[in-house]
């Protein structure tokens, strides 16, 4: 299995890089009976300013059942995720972070630590999950500085502050994603958000796309001042600002990556379902899906075909919206999503655009060959994410 393979090489590049850099060291990895599955993203990306100057810099210490000094400081912890920062948009059906680049920095966790990861289940590469104890867990996450110090080497007085101290029970062998968001616009509460995922018990098709949709921004953000959320960002678009609470979602997709693509048939403003914005229940939302081989011309093996979304308030027709690079001012009634890179050309200022939902890879004796994914879809305070996850496919034939 080429992801298999891919883990691999990430994982002794990192050795290597490690060996390289301060000298070997064994890591000794200590087996998990029971374990569950968790995947973590800090969700807060507010940017600190002349209004909110007295705010703390969301970058993350995370601890799991920390053991705590005299004076409720925590001294050490049984799991940490430290260099928490932001997310980034796009998270791949691959550990994209071992051993890449010089920062300390993570955009999740388990991300750079060094850790035992998820199994293949049910044909879904869980490398990019931690394994830990299933049960009743402390979670705390603490603010700490922006700096390469490891959380318990730093200073005692820069590693007081306590943004999260909550308990969560993980279930043996469920797959959680966690996320650290801001849950109330106005007053500035954060919280955190469990998902217990059900994609690997799904009787999912190889031969479609699967992905489903969260609103997980805070209460009051898309009514709130334009100004106060600084939306108005080159690539965020229309989204930037916020989309209403209750959303229709609908699909179009186009035949091939130019600006003039022709659209499919079927395919031309599809609508999905409804979007409700949701930070606190935990239930999943219904995936939907539609064939990997829309387009019938494409051969079966490859095709180039990419997508489109649009969130429309209850009301609005998909054949009447305003269609434009300048309309960005959409006061919460439409904003759209476009998954077609590489393709860095095509992005106007009403746009969000993010990877294609389809994988293009060498397998087998086919270069490339097309394969279907199931992503997720989350929009969290004018910033949209997505993440995939693929299946095991043929490694190439050389």
């Amino acid at each position: 299995m080429l992801l298999s393979r891919m883990k691999n090489v990430i994982f002794y590049a990192a050795i290597a890089l490690s060996c390289f850099a301060i000298g070997c060291s064994k890591v000794e990895y200590k087996k998990i009976d029971d374990p569950a599955y968790l995947r973590v993203f800090n969700n807060l990306n507010y940017k600190i300013g002349i209004d909110n100057k007295d705010e703390q810099l969301p970058f993350l210490t995370m601890l799991i059942d920390p053991e705590m000094d005299q004076n409720g400081m925590p001294v050490s912890a049984q799991i940490k995720g430290d260099f928490l920062d932001k997310r980034d948009p796009y998270a791949p059906p691959y550990p994209s972070h071992i051993g890449s680049g010089t920062s300390v920095n993570n955009p999740e966790y388990p991300g750079r630590e060094n850790v035992l990861v998820g199994p293949v289940l049910n044909g879904f590469d869980l490398s990019s999950w931690a394994q830990i104890p299933s049960g009743k867990h402390r979670i705390v996450f603490m603010f700490r500085p922006k700096n390469t110090v490891p959380f318990f080497n730093l200073d005692p007085k820069l590693k007081k502050s306590f943004l999260i101290d909550t308990t969560m029970v993980l279930d043996s062998k469920e797959v959680y994603t966690l996320h650290v968001l801001q849950k109330d616009f106005l007053t500035k509460r954060n919280g955190i958000y469990l998902r217990k995922e059900n994609f690997h018990k799904l009787p999912l098709s190889d031969s479609s796309i699967y992905v489903n949709f969260y609103n997980m921004s805070a209460k009051g953000y898309w009514q709130a001042d334009n100004d106060a959320k600084g939306g108005n960002e080159y690539g965020k678009g229309a989204m930037g600002n916020g989309v209403k609470d209750q959303m229709n979602i609908f699909v179009t997709l186009y035949k091939n990556r130019t600006v003039s693509s022709p659209k499919i048939s079927g395919y031309n403003g599809k609508y999905l379902g409804n979007l409700t914005r949701n930070a606190d229940v935990l239930e999943v939302s219904p995936y939907y899906s539609f064939p990997l081989f829309a387009d019938a011309s494409a051969g079966g093996i490859f095709t180039d075909m990419w997508q489109r979304f649009d969130f429309l308030a209850p009301g609005m027709d998909i054949r009447n919206i305003p269609y434009g690079p300048t309309v960005n001012q959409t006061d919460g009634n439409w904003a759209s999503i476009n998954c077609l890179t590489p393709y860095p050309d095509y992005r106007q200022w009403n746009e969000i655009v993010m990877p294609n939902m389809i994988v293009n890879i060498h397998s087998g004796k086919y270069n490339p060959r097309s394969f279907a994914t199931v992503n997720t879809i989350e929009i969290v305070n004018g910033n949209v994410y997505l993440s995939t996850i693929q299946r095991k496919y043929a490694p190439p034939v050389y």
